[in-house]
């Protein structure tokens, strides 16, 4: 074994002569520890959040979204679109025509952005997911269906139980500006409400699904879109896929992938976890001056042992080397028993659910993610904390006592 990782580990190990060196000891093992902890539990409630906040968001955002530079709505001819249907990795086509519009029901109204999509956009966005009450029906029949936002439910105090008793959508009339009688300037249908469901007050406040073909008839277009979103096949590379696609669809349009749909979303995301882990580094800085401590203590209480070691042939080099073992024994220990309790801490929280949310909200409890990155990450940080905070106290008393030493 190696002569400086055996004297270290002694030293570690062994009954001190002032107890005071085994406390501090054992307090610098437990602050790297429960920092080293708390950085785990951190960036894995982290990782779980943004999984579920992309995983709603991804209900709405397509893989690719391609959209009019300058007008609103637009139409590809049959050529465009079966190119588009054939771009290799490209799975779902779907249209999408977004208009607001006043929806009223009873005595209660307020204004929606009606969104109408074609047949494949729930197979596509797995929308049916996050439907918490009935299910995700656009059509039954002659009758048109519609899944609303939670808020929506609450505004216009209607749900998937009111079957017999219709929401009345109206659009103002395209062409026309001014009119007598103010209800000749607006379109009127009548839609069910088949689902309601739950992502955020963004959403929920906001939206109403319907059929293609109904927010065409409500808004007066014939094949027009707002927007064409593609779902691509798992696997596929996004950015050759939307090259391709770009070369299609020309100058004219602006495609724009998950990550660009949600840009200042994604980057406070990651911001917030960047952050987060710079203010738990900053307290980790602080729990290590325990090691300087403890290793400035040890090298005191261990003058006598430096005197003998240097009469038997031990150079300063090795001398240093022991202690800045002894320094890196303590975190690494503290580093350990911290990993394994975060991650107990982790696996906890996902099978048993110990903090949870209210039954309103998408998921019952807290969401947890662990990343190896993260423990790669935190290991590395923390190990060279303290090996920083292990080379301060053995640079400067080793020499001081070495002198000493040399008298002996």
């Amino acid at each position: 074994m190696n002569l400086s990782l055996f004297i270290a580990k002694r030293y570690l190990i062994s009954k001190k002569s002032h107890n005071a060196i085994n406390i501090i000891s054992a307090v610098s093992i437990a602050g790297i520890c429960i920092g080293t902890m708390a950085l785990v539990v951190v960036l894995s409630a982290f990782n779980g959040l943004s999984d579920l906040v992309k995983s709603l968001y991804n209900s709405f955002n397509a893989d690719l979204r391609i959209t009019h530079v300058q007008g609103k709505v637009f139409h590809f001819d049959e050529g465009d679109i079966m190119r588009l249907r054939k771009v290799k990795g490209v799975r779902f086509y779907t249209e999408v025509l977004e208009e607001n519009a006043l929806l009223k029901f009873n005595d209660q109204q307020c204004l929606a952005t009606v969104r109408g999509v074609s047949n494949n956009y729930r197979q596509m966005s797995h929308f049916d997911t996050i439907v918490k009450e009935g299910s995700f029906v656009l059509t039954n029949g002659e009758q048109n269906m519609a899944v609303i936002g939670k808020g929506l439910s609450y505004l216009l105090n209607v749900g998937v139980e009111d079957q017999f008793n219709a929401v009345s959508v109206y659009a103002p009339k395209r062409g026309i500006s001014t009119s007598l009688n103010p209800e000749d300037a607006f379109n009127k249908q009548s839609v069910y409400v088949s689902g309601v469901f739950s992502i955020n007050d963004e959403f929920d406040y906001k939206y109403a699904i319907v059929s293609i073909d109904f927010a065409r008839k409500v808004f007066e277009y014939v094949n027009e879109v707002t927007s064409v979103e593609l779902g691509l096949q798992k696997g596929s590379n996004v950015a050759e896929v939307k090259k391709e696609v770009a070369a299609i669809v020309g100058e004219k349009f602006t495609i724009k992938n998950k990550y660009e749909q949600n840009e200042v979303l994604f980057k406070t995301l990651k911001s917030e976890k960047l952050w987060t882990f710079i203010i738990l580094i900053f307290i980790m800085i602080v729990a290590t001056f325990n090691v300087i401590g403890s290793l400035t203590m040890l090298i005191i209480e261990k003058k006598k042992d430096i005197s003998i070691l240097w009469n038997m042939g031990a150079n300063l080099k090795l001398i240093q080397k022991i202690f800045l073992i002894e320094g890196l024994l303590i975190t690494a220990i503290g580093v350990l028993s911290g990993l394994v309790l975060g991650t107990l801490i982790c696996l906890g929280q996902q099978h048993f659910e110990w903090i949870t949310f209210n039954e309103s909200f998408v998921v019952s409890a807290y969401p947890m993610k662990m990343l190896w990155t993260d423990y790669l990450l935190v290991a590395a940080v923390v190990v060279f904390i303290g090996l920083v905070a292990a080379w301060y106290p053995i640079r400067v008393f080793t020499h001081r006592y070495f002198a000493s030493a040399h008298t002996v």
